[in-house]
């Protein structure tokens, strides 16, 4: 069982992922060493894992070919299924299509 530690409680020398992507760094693969909870009311705890910063790594430069791919990746978001079209924006995947396809009356056939 790992240790848990109060909100703003955490020792030094341990972070979130995002606190260690905020330092240019990554966990590498490394297990998580212990947990923060934060009280909520009405609704469970939020809860953050926590890793060792002397063990993470720097974080993998973007080469051209993921630049590449993740801007093909983001068109391909762009593109209503229903119509088409781009939309000009990433399509919600609560609705799955553009927002015009998803207002317009659906015809019972």
């Amino acid at each position: 069982m790992i240790p848990v530690y109060r909100w703003r409680l955490a020792p030094e020398g341990l972070a979130t992922f995002r606190q260690l992507r905020a330092m240019g760094l990554r966990p590498a693969g490394q297990p998580v060493v212990a947990q923060l909870e934060r009280p909520r009311r009405k609704r469970g705890p939020l809860i953050a894992f926590l890793y060792r910063v002397d063990l993470a790594r720097p974080v993998r430069p973007m080469t051209p070919a993921r630049w590449a791919a993740l801007a093909k990746a983001n068109a391909a978001r762009r593109v209503c299924p229903a119509c088409g079209r781009d939309a000009g924006y990433r399509i919600p995947t609560s609705l799955g299509m553009c927002v015009p396809c998803a207002d317009a009356p659906q015809l019972v056939a």
